[in-house]
């Protein structure tokens, strides 16, 4: 059965054989790991913003960077991409990578971005800093809605008109 699946052992003894299905093994779990790295994420069906710090960069004198990792998912629009870029940059944060997945109407935004700081921020510097991040993404991605809470989840308009067009066959 082992020869059948694998390409070019007809004339193989069994250890050759069994020393060739752990390679073929190997090969495709490689393969299989680098197309589900390539993979883009599907954008989920709610509204969601996150906001977490990466990692501080080295304090060479009294300057240091701080980096942020920063998620939107929200019904696509065009002013969506300027109303991110310009919330991001109202709050000084330069943007090193920029991830867009879409399916469907939903899309999804994944930023690494970096804040440089002069001296040390505190802890309350940087939750109030995380803060203001997730809240002018939220402001961005939902305009409609009243951000409260933490997580920011939201329905999307596709659960909203599918609520109420179940409410509605239910009367």
């Amino acid at each position: 059965a082992l020869r059948r699946m694998i390409p070019d052992t007809k004339q193989m003894d069994k250890a050759a054989l069994l020393g060739r299905v752990v390679d073929q093994v190997r090969h495709l779990k490689r393969r299989a790991s680098e197309v589900a790295q390539q993979t883009p994420a599907v954008p989920p069906e709610t509204d969601e913003v996150s906001v977490e710090f990466c990692c501080a960069g080295d304090a060479d004198d009294d300057n240091s960077r701080l980096y942020i990792k920063a998620s939107v998912s929200c019904d696509d629009r065009p002013d969506l991409v300027a109303g991110l870029i310009q919330a991001l940059h109202g709050l000084r944060l330069r943007t090193l990578r920029a991830e867009v997945s879409s399916l469907g109407g939903r899309v999804q935004h994944v930023f690494t971005l970096c804040k440089e700081e002069e001296g040390s921020a505190g802890s309350a510097g940087l939750n109030s800093l995380k803060e203001a991040v997730r809240l002018a993404l939220a402001k961005v991605a939902s305009p409609e809605l009243v951000c409260g809470g933490s997580p920011f989840q939201f329905q999307s308009k596709r659960q909203r008109i599918l609520e109420l067009h179940y409410s509605i066959m239910s009367i």
